[in-house]
C-alpha cells in the first residue's frame, strides 16, 4: 500500500470515529436551513473532516514511526481557529509525543484552511471593491468575518510581484509608445490629494500590445516623464520609432533628450480639444469642422493651405487656436508622412486612453485611495485580471509593418523574427 493510500485508509478510519457529525448533518437538511456559510451544517461537516483527517494525517504518521522502530504516541491536542470558505473552524490539532508531527491539511501555524481564500479576496479587490466591499461580500456569501488588516495583509502579498514587475527587462525595440497620465485622489499627511498615475503603452515590431509600467507622481509635467523615459532606458529600452502624446509643455524636450531619433506624434484629439475649450458655443461646430479639413489633408501642403485659410477665417477671433498648431505644427503633422494606416495609429492617442476608461470602469466605485501604495497595489490588480481586454494586437498591423519597414529598414528589421 503507497503512502497516499496508507493516509487515505488512516483517514476513513476516522471519520467512522464520529458519525454524530453526519446525523447532525441530516438533520439540517430536513430543517432547511442554509447549508453554506457561519455556523451552516457545511461548516460543522467541513469541521468534522478536517479534525478527522487531521487524526488520519497523525495515524498515518505514528504507523510509520513504528514501522521505523521509534517509540511514540499520542499527547493531546492544540485548539485554534481557522477560517475557510465555509465559514470559520474550531480545529484540534492532533500532537505526538515525539513532536515529530508536522499536518499537512493544517500546518501548525497556518490560520486558514487552504481552501483559495486569499485567491478570492484578491479576485474581489482586483475587480475595483475597496476593504470594506471585501470584508462585506465575504461576510454575505461565505460568513466570514475577516478584519481589513487581515484583508490588506492578504493583498500586500502581491507588492514583491509588482515590484518585480515594474523592474522587469523591456525589449530593446518598440514600434509605438502611448504616453498619458490619468489623475486620482490619495490621502497624503491627512487630506486628500490629486495624485498623477502615468502610465506607458507599447506597441513591439510584431504589434503586439503590452503595458511597460506604471508610475505615480505628485503631478504630471515634463520633468516627471523624463524620470520615466530615464526608467525605460535603464531596464533595456533602446529605440523607439513613435511617441505619441498629449501636448503637455515641454515633454518633447524630454523625450528628445532621452530617445533623440524617436518620431513625436502630439496628439490631434487632445489638441482638438484644447482648440475648441474656449470657443463661443455658437461657433464651436463650425470651427471643428475646419479644424478637421487641417488634419484630414492628404499630404502636409494641403494641411497647411488649411490652416492658412482657417487662420484668414478666425485668426482675429480665436488668434490662441492658431498660434496653438503653428508652435506645435512639425510634432502635430509627424504622421502626415506616413500611408493612412499607419496614421490610424499614430494621429491619436486613444489606445492609452481606452487602457484608462477600463481602469476607471473597474474602480468605479473608489473615490480615493488611502496611500499611493494602496492605489498602485489595485491598478495592478485590476489591470493583470483584465489582460484579455488590453494585451491584444494592434489592428492591421502587417499593412503597418510594411509601411514601417520601407520608412525605417533596419531599425524595425533586426527586431524581427527571422
Amino acid at each position: 500500500m503507497s503512502k497516499k493510500e496508507e493516509k487515505q485508509s488512516a483517514l476513513l478510519r476516522a471519520l467512522k470515529r464520529d458519525p454524530e457529525v453526519y446525523g447532525a448533518f441530516e438533520e439540517h437538511i430536513k430543517s432547511g436551513k442554509d447549508l453554506f456559510g457561519e455556523d451552516s451544517p457545511f461548516s460543522a461537516l467541513l469541521q468534522g473532516v478536517v479534525n478527522a483527517a487531521l487524526e488520519g494525517e497523525l495515524d498515518s504518521h505514528l504507523e510509520e514511526e513504528r514501522s521505523a522502530g521509534r517509540k511514540n504516541k499520542r499527547n493531546g491536542h492544540t485548539p485554534k481557529q481557522v477560517v475557510s470558505s465555509s465559514g470559520p473552524l474550531s480545529i484540534r490539532t492532533p500532537r505526538d509525543r515525539s513532536g515529530t508531527f508536522e499536518p499537512e491539511l493544517v500546518p501548525k501555524r497556518a490560520r486558514q484552511l487552504s481552501s483559495g481564500l486569499d485567491d478570492q479576496i484578491i479576485t474581489l479587490y482586483a475587480q475595483g471593491n475597496s476593504v470594506e466591499d471585501v470584508r462585506r461580500i465575504l461576510q454575505e456569501f461565505y460568513g466570514l468575518s475577516i478584519s481589513a488588516g487581515k484583508i490588506s495583509a492578504i493583498t500586500d502579498r502581491v507588492l514583491v510581484e509588482i515590484s518585480d514587475w515594474q523592474q522587469r527587462p523591456l525589449q530593446p525595440f518598440y514600434s509605438i509608445i502611448y504616453l498619458d497620465a490619468i489623475h486620482f485622489n490619495v490621502r497624503h499627511e491627512g487630506k486628500y490629494d490629486s495624485r498623477a498615475f502615468y502610465t506607458v503603452y507599447a506597441t513591439d515590431a510584431e504589434g503586439q500590445r503590452d503595458l511597460l509600467g506604471l508610475y505615480v507622481f505628485e503631478n504630471e509635467g515634463a520633468t516627471s516623464w523624463g524620470l520615466v523615459l530615464e526608467d525605460l532606458q535603464r531596464r533595456g529600452l533602446e529605440d523607439v520609432l513613435f511617441f505619441c502624446t498629449d501636448n503637455l509643455k515641454g515633454f518633447s524636450e524630454s523625450m528628445k533628450s532621452v530617445f533623440p531619433l524617436t518620431i513625436i506624434q502630439k496628439c490631434i484629439v487632445h489638441q482638438m480639444r484644447n482648440s475648441t475649450r474656449f470657443c463661443d458655443e455658437k461657433d464651436r461646430k463650425e470651427v471643428i469642422r475646419d479644424l478637421k479639413k487641417v488634419y484630414q489633408a492628404a499630404n502636409r501642403t494641403q494641411a497647411q493651405l488649411h490652416l492658412e485659410a482657417f487662420a484668414a477665417k478666425w485668426g482675429k477671433k480665436y488668434g490662441h487656436i492658431v498660434k496653438s498648431w503653428t508652435d506645435n505644427w512639425e510634432e502635430l503633422m509627424a504622421f502626415m508622412d506616413y500611408p493612412k494606416d499607419l496614421r490610424r495609429i499614430l494621429y491619436t492617442t486613444n489606445p492609452v486612453e481606452a487602457l484608462h476608461r477600463i481602469i476607471r470602469k473597474l474602480v468605479k466605485s473608489k473615490a480615493a485611495w488611502v496611500s499611493e501604495q494602496a492605489l498602485i497595489k489595485q491598478l495592478y490588480l485590476s489591470l493583470m485580471y483584465n489582460q484579455k481586454s488590453w494585451r491584444r494586437k494592434t489592428y492591421n498591423w502587417k499593412v503597418c509593418q510594411r509601411a514601417m519597414i520601407e520608412q525605417f529598414g533596419e531599425r524595425i528589421t533586426q527586431h524581427l523574427p527571422t
